[in-house]
């Protein structure tokens, strides 16, 4: 066991041969937006959870549909309007001659989703077209910085009573080794619930109490008490993409990203709710040229899912005048 932990808490999603992460970082105002690169082709599968969802080519993964590759894909802050930096990638990739061959042109294909985050600051700014573009020229190979950059930093997690009583949210990566296949995560945590650690039960980010001291615990305070969510419509969703080297299918691509949604309801409480539109895709650069055991795979995927979403918050510090980040909480000794 100590050595799985090990192995959860490290790695990135770039440890996955084939693909190259990027971070956007606003410095306005609390956004940015993160994109991934599988600039060749990757096969992909998305699942849609939560009642708010804010996407782009989610149809297009599909299994019944015909195109069989994505050459990107972009997660944002700035809600629906943080979808138009999926244009910067796509502009971006023409511009090298990646895409799908359509007649005498390459049509790059980008899938995206988006989360909220216009409480933080000024909501005229958020990502755009020249926002996904420099995501793209920051791309590497090398492991993608965690916290509040990228999609992650206008995040917040815990919302029961609006933005003045959440904390920081943020973004995370992880992976691990399942025998010759590798398998990482990324995820921008931005949920309406609280952050769990299931080793320990301890809430290490959520919703605070009334003097601002400690979280208070948002599903046991819905239950004992029927109070009513404060924050506005669709002002939360945690999104992320899970990669893999394996040579997979677009239906074993979607099978994995439900898989991987289990990772979120580990340590995220509640999950999936009227105000959350959680959103992960999956991928397979298939670069290590075999397939894989589904079920080993479909273990894994919660594993790094939820080891994304705790480093996510664990690194997130206050951007401006956004809430304590979970480290700040801690060294202030109020940690529960």
């Amino acid at each position: 066991m100590p050595s799985e932990r090990a192995a959860l808490l490290g790695g990135s999603i770039t440890d996955v041969p084939g693909v190259k992460a990027g971070h956007f970082t606003e410095a306005r105002r609390p956004t940015g937006c993160t994109v991934i690169l599988v600039e060749q082709g990757a096969t992909a599968g998305v699942a849609v959870r939560g009642a708010a969802p804010g996407t782009r080519e989610t149809d297009l993964l599909d299994p019944s549909n015909t195109v069989e590759q994505v050459h990107a894909i972009m997660l944002s802050g700035g809600s629906a309007f943080g979808l138009n930096a999926a244009a910067g990638v796509v502009r971006w990739l023409e511009e090298r001659s990646y895409g799908l061959p359509v007649g005498p042109v390459r049509v790059p294909i980008v899938p995206a989703a988006i989360l909220f985050d216009l409480s933080v600051g000024d909501h005229r700014i958020r990502p755009d077209e020249a926002a996904g573009y420099a995501a793209c020229e920051a791309a590497t190979a090398s492991p993608p910085a965690q916290g509040s950059v990228g999609a992650g930093t206008g995040a917040t997690v815990g919302k029961l009573f609006g933005i003045e009583r959440a904390m920081k949210g943020g973004i995370g990566t992880a992976a691990m080794r399942v025998g010759c296949i590798t398998i990482g995560a990324i995820v921008a945590v931005n949920a309406v619930g609280d952050v769990i650690d299931p080793a320990s039960g301890d809430i290490i980010a959520g919703a605070l109490d009334p003097t601002g001291a400690r979280p208070c615990g948002t599903t046991a305070t819905l239950l004992q008490s029927g109070t009513p969510y404060s924050g506005a419509a669709g002002s939360a969703t945690t999104i992320g993409i899970l990669a893999t080297d394996a040579v997979l299918t677009k239906a074993q691509c979607r099978l994995l990203a439900h898989s991987a949604h289990d990772g979120l309801a580990r340590c995220i409480d509640p999950i999936h709710t009227i105000q959350d539109g959680d959103t992960i895709f999956a991928i397979s650069t298939g670069e290590a040229a075999q397939g894989a055991d589904m079920m080993a795979l479909g273990a894994a995927a919660p594993r790094v899912v939820t080891a994304a979403v705790l480093n996510a918050v664990r690194a997130a510090r206050a951007v401006g005048p956004s809430p304590l980040g979970a480290a700040e909480l801690e060294m202030h000794g109020r940690a529960c």
